[in-house]
């Protein structure tokens, strides 16, 4: 594998020869290398060709450039790039199991992270706006309760117009991760440092902090924070977000979970997201992905917003069909269990 590395003149230049270079384990997005540079350990990572791998480089950059300015540090040093061939170079970060209070930490680094861009000039921020659910995700979930013979109340779809276009114009310029998942964040003796930042951008920082609340939603290890160690590892995001920028987040949690209840691609890994209504497979078949099944992500994210939503004068029509439509789930499909309670020791 080591003749594989592409550690092109650019990067030799300003970093010295690369040795012992050793083939890490990727998504099929990337490749990635553990190399030495001058006898230390660092990381080189490569753009895997493909009709976006040129803005997956990008953004990864700009938001590592960006993050850097956050101290004590939430990622790895950028040691050096090279654009033309998509090559970056990090410092390497040793990783070590998360304790099983990880969360708390976990939460505050994001709302360092996220801060990160608050007061940067918008043409030095560089990302592209979050991207929220669509119109066509509210039309698959209706259909979906209507597929399953749950009653829709009059009223639902305006509300949840409603919900998208709150979603749409949430304050806030974080910096995004973009998939904020175990096995993204590094823990180290010095804190966490988050690595992949190929889908970063710009938006509420509340979009990322709902992970822990619906099960880390775009991510293959689904887990289910028990409630005392949720509430101390969102008070460790407002506290961590307001030492950053002097004032409570803004934005609205509730509606950050409703709408990953309401994103279908969020049941599917990102190779096959966009590319067909998940949610209208739902009835006729079930796939596992990670830690669960598809059933089992959308009937824990179901009882999460029905929970939520449940004192929501704006959001009560949602909480009763994602109550209604769960327990319908349950009754037809008996054996779904919840998501496990602790994190896979692999990720």
């Amino acid at each position: 594998m080591a003749t594989e590395l592409p550690f092109t003149d650019v990067l030799q230049e300003r970093l010295g020869p690369a040795r012992r270079a050793v083939r890490l384990g990727s998504s099929p997005r990337s490749r990635v290398w553990r190399v030495e540079l001058g006898g230390v350990p660092a990381v080189v990572k490569q753009a895997v060709e493909s009709a976006d791998a040129d803005e997956r480089y990008a953004r990864e950059v700009t938001a590592l450039r960006l993050a850097a300015r956050v101290t004590p540090p939430v990622v790895p040093r950028l040691l050096g790039t090279d654009p033309g061939a998509r090559l970056l170079v990090l410092e390497h970060v040793e990783h070590r199991r998360p304790s099983p209070d990880w969360v708390v930490g976990y939460a505050s680094a994001l709302a360092r992270l996220h801060a990160a861009a608050s007061s940067a000039p918008v043409e030095e921020a560089g990302l592209p706006a979050w991207q929220g659910p669509v119109r066509a995700d509210l039309d698959a979930f209706l259909a979906l309760a209507g597929r399953l013979g749950v009653p829709v109340p009059d009223g639902t779809d305006a509300e949840l117009a409603a919900l998208l276009r709150r979603l749409g114009t949430a304050p806030g310029r974080a910096l995004l991760h973009g998939d904020p998942c175990p096995g993204n964040d590094l823990h180290t003796p010095d804190g966490i440092r988050f690595i992949d930042f190929e889908q970063s951008s710009l938006g509420n920082g509340l979009t990322e902090l709902a992970y822990l609340r619906m099960g880390f939603p775009t991510c293959w290890c689904v887990t289910d924070t028990p409630g005392p160690l949720l509430r101390e590892a969102e008070a460790a995001y407002g506290a961590a977000w307001e030492a950053a920028t002097g004032g409570a987040p803004p934005g609205d949690l509730v509606d950050a979970c409703a709408g990953w209840l309401l994103r279908g691609d969020a049941l599917v890994q990102r190779a096959h997201r966009g590319t067909a209504d998940h949610l209208a497979r739902l009835p006729e078949e079930d796939w596992t992905w990670g830690t669960v099944t598809a059933r089992q992500r959308l009937a824990y994210r179901l009882g999460v917003v029905a929970r939520l939503t449940a004192d929501r004068d704006d959001l009560h029509r949602l909480g009763r069909v994602a109550g209604a439509l769960r327990e319908r789930m349950l009754g037809r499909w008996p054996a779904l269990t919840a998501p496990p309670r602790e994190r896979p020791e692999d990720a």
